[in-house]
């Protein structure tokens, strides 16, 4: 079922993000701890459960993460968003938080003239537990990508070839020219999706999708599509001769150890499932009653449980595997299922064309709607319509989990995505930022729909030229939330943006003529330099405005000092002139 996302995902506008070069697929260090993890055959650090600090994570933001979870089990605004969820978040191979929250059973039916849950007796109810299974909905189609992808190495699928060159009756319809790549990154021009359990037999599916016309020309536009999934299974299993689901456990599941991953779970492993929709009609294209143990999209389950865009049963645990073997590189022990150079292509943007909709082979680059302040141009992740989520960020070797049963009862009662963007927010600021020059650094905060400032004293710029110069550290929701350097000469009645530049280690200057810094900085420290208009008495403050939606990780300040000739008007380092400046929604943060 193609992901309903509530609040349109953001269309930033802004030139493409070209990755380029070789993904650092590196642990970042932790501690001297991590290094006295258990390891595999191969020498590396097996993935575990550790503390946040063996993770190289700051704890408090964790535990917040949890209770930012907790809320969402309470009316947001008027029902839950789920009934329970599951939460893992780690970093290297450390797992610091792996939570249960609320039921992964709760309700038998869904009372619709009430728009109430009919629940279940308190001693039929389950409780989510670490290793509950779901329905994980659309990030199946990372799974049917990455056996795509392993087959682009094998040389059995070209990423260029036409599709009809595999399946001559895809041609059809005027689909000749669509692609491989055009199936993986959604740009083939199919709809959204079809009822394609309309059709009696499984062949006249397969008959829909060759005979199904095109929204528009293939290449030309992004258009998130079941289809393009659905397709791609079909391609996979002629080149291969094995179904989808043999391919699944054969070349994933089994040799990453996945034991809780699958399509069409045992009747056995039901009371360890978490529950889905009362699905009936209206709100549903089947009348099947509660949803419990089968999968919920209603194509996937008349494909026979085994389709290319659903269908995928897991839990948190086999996901941080996958996501450590991805951040990896492709391997997890001794062994492979994908080469370096192939994941790199899952995490580089292959719909530069279409800003806003950053899209690599199968995964989604750069999307702020889900992924939150973890969200970079190389932070890869999927959500599934059930309320799953997995978001990988190679910049800083973290991963996250978000499994919850949102649309249990029923699908109306959750919308939008925000359980899953309060996660990603907190895993991304338990990420430390050293301080560039001391022990603490001025950290903007992250608050939405806010602005905060942080200003220094009045100073005396009359006369000669007058520089300020600090370090700069920024990632924001890129035009969206900006930073401003800006100066009043009036006292703070009207100000002016100072333009200044930012020279990134090793890099080359970068000129900011608005005073403005906005988007991605690569989460590393600049040296920056501005030249401060001449006054008596001159207020130079940084701003930072975030619009009600989503944020970045916000900005950091340190060492801020203003110069003329070689005296020194303001240093930070001073004692008594840092206690002069004025911060508002800005906060000293040690690393």
């Amino acid at each position: 079922m193609a992901d309903a996302r509530g609040i349109s995902r953001r269309h930033m506008g802004l030139g493409a993000v070209a990755l380029g070069g070789g993904l650092a697929f590196a642990s970042l260090p932790a501690d001297p701890a991590a290094a006295a993890a258990p390891t595999r055959g191969d020498g590396r650090p097996a993935l575990r459960h550790g503390s946040a600090r063996e993770a190289g994570l700051l704890p408090g933001p964790l535990k917040q993460l949890v209770a930012d979870a907790e809320a969402f089990l309470q009316p947001s605004p008027r029902h839950p968003w789920y009934a329970g969820a599951v939460l893992l978040a780690g970093r290297g191979r450390t797992v610091a938080l792996h939570k249960p929250i609320g039921m992964a059973v709760r309700y038998q039916a869904y009372d619709e003239e009430t728009d109430t849950g009919v629940e279940f007796p308190p001693d039929r109810q389950i409780p989510m537990a670490e290793d509950t299974v779901f329905d994980l909905a659309s990030v199946s189609k990372l799974f049917t990508s990455i056996l795509a992808v392993q087959q682009i190495e094998r040389g059995r699928i070209e990423l260029e070839a036409p599709v009809a060159s595999y399946l001559p009756d895809f041609g059809r319809a005027g689909k000749q020219d669509v692609t491989i790549r055009h199936l993986l990154t959604h740009t083939s021009g199919f709809r959204a999706w079809i009822p394609l359990y309309t059709a009696p037999t499984y062949e006249e599916k397969v008959q829909r999708v060759y005979d199904e016309a095109l929204a528009g020309p293939p290449g030309t536009a992004y258009l998130y599509s079941d289809l393009n999934l659905i397709s791609l299974q079909l391609v996979l299993e002629h080149v291969t001769g094995r179904r989808l689901d043999v391919l699944l456990r054969e070349e994933i599941t089994e040799p990453l150890g996945m034991r809780r991953t699958r399509y069409n779970p045992p009747a056995s492993w039901k009371p360890k499932i978490a529950a889905t929709e009362d699905a009936r009609r209206p709100w549903s294209g089947l009348d099947r009653g509660l949803v419990w143990g089968e999968v919920h999209d209603e194509n996937a389950y008349s494909l026979g449980g085994v389709a290319g865009h659903a269908g995928v049963f897991s839990d948190a645990w086999d996901l941080a595997v996958l996501a450590r073997t991805l951040l990896d590189g492709g391997v997890r022990g001794r062994k492979r299922i994908l080469r370096p150079e192939s994941v790199e292509l899952m995490f580089t943007d292959f719909n530069t064309a279409f800003p806003g909709d950053e899209h690599g082979l199968g995964f989604e680059l750069y999307q702020h709607w889900y992924m939150g302040a973890m969200a970079t141009p190389r932070t890869a992740g999927h959500t599934g319509f059930t309320g799953t989520a997995l978001v990988l960020d190679p910049t800083t070797d973290s991963f996250l989990v978000v499994l919850g049963n949102s649309v249990h009862p029923v699908r109306s009662w959750r919308s939008g995505s925000a359980p899953r963007v309060a996660a990603a927010n907190q895993l991304a600021r338990a990420v430390p930022v050293r301080p560039a020059r001391g022990r603490s650094a001025w950290f903007s905060g992250m608050a939405s729909a806010a602005t905060a400032t942080l200003a220094l004293p009045a100073l005396d710029t009359s006369s000669g030229v007058a520089r300020l110069s600090c370090a700069l550290w920024w990632d924001t929701e890129p035009k969206a939330d900006v930073l401003v350097l800006e100066s009043s000469a009036d006292g703070g009645t009207t100000w002016e943006p100072v333009p200044f530049t930012t020279r990134r280690p090793g890099g080359t200057a970068e000129a900011h003529p608005t005073g403005t810094a906005t988007g991605w900085s690569g989460r590393v420290w600049h040296d920056l330099t501005a030249e401060l208009p001449a006054a008596p008495g001159l207020v130079v403050r940084w701003r930072y405005t975030t619009d009600r939606l989503y944020v970045g990780r916000g900005a950091y300040v340190d060492g801020l000092r203003v110069e003329k000739g070689r005296r020194r008007l303001f240093d930070e380092a001073r004692p008594a002139d840092a206690a002069r400046l004025r911060a508002e929604g800005w906060s000293r943060e040690t690393g």
